[in-house]
């Protein structure tokens, strides 16, 4: 399957890259905003694609032309304000979900983050970028495409552990962001995430294994 990225050169994106760039089962291709970006990948055989969330959706679908599956992780970071938060997580997500439709791709994986859906259970300190993921979440929802929303909890740097916890809702925690990229991975052609929403924790179950049990 050739996966298209979005974020990919974010931090769970660079994991993601690297996983699928040297998987047998599955091909990549890496949206970036620049060439520099796109030099980086290229030095390392890794194919991009130029376009920008804040462009059109059509630069975008163009870009992702030929995949079979999008993955979405992007995000605008925490050291800028609410309006890159609307713009990147909400409207970018937005976009690339029209994007996909326009080039036939059915096959979309969402990064979002733990209890998005959940009103109740919001950070207050970052409830704009709650309110990003809960609305990109439901346009993806209700989209005809065929959606897995891999909702991680706090993101780590520390080396992955290949055990997770996946379930509809999980108390805090977190989990490295090399898990969240093999998760992602796992989930691509997990018959059993296809139209499913999930938390998702460190475990002590392998991924595999808890995806077969969501």
């Amino acid at each position: 399957m050739k996966v298209f990225i979005v974020g990919a050169n974010g931090q769970i994106g660079r994991h993601l890259t690297n996983m699928l760039h040297e998987s047998s089962e599955h091909q990549v291709r890496a949206m970036v905003r620049n060439e520099e970006q796109a030099e980086t990948l290229k030095r390392s055989g890794v194919e991009s694609a130029l376009a920008n969330l804040e462009g059109t959706v059509e630069e975008i679908a163009e870009a992702a032309k030929g995949c079979e599956a999008i993955v979405f992780t992007a995000g605008s970071g925490g050291n800028t304000g609410d309006d890159k938060t609307l713009l990147v997580d909400l409207d970018g997500a937005a976009k690339t979900i029209e994007a996909a439709q326009q080039a036939g791709i059915k096959r979309f994986i969402m990064v979002s983050t733990l209890q998005a859906h959940n009103r109740e259970n919001w950070n207050e300190a970052i409830k704009p970028y709650y309110v990003a993921k809960h609305y990109a979440d439901k346009i993806l929802e209700a989209s005809d495409l065929i959606y897995t929303i891999i909702r991680p909890g706090g993101l780590l740097n520390e080396p992955g552990t290949g055990k997770i916890t996946a379930a509809e809702n999980l108390e805090r925690g977190a989990i490295p962001r090399e898990d969240v990229a093999a998760t992602v991975a796992a989930a691509l052609t997990e018959e059993r995430t296809f139209g499913r929403s999930f938390d998702l924790l460190s475990g002590e179950t392998a991924i595999a294994e808890a995806l077969k049990a969501i």
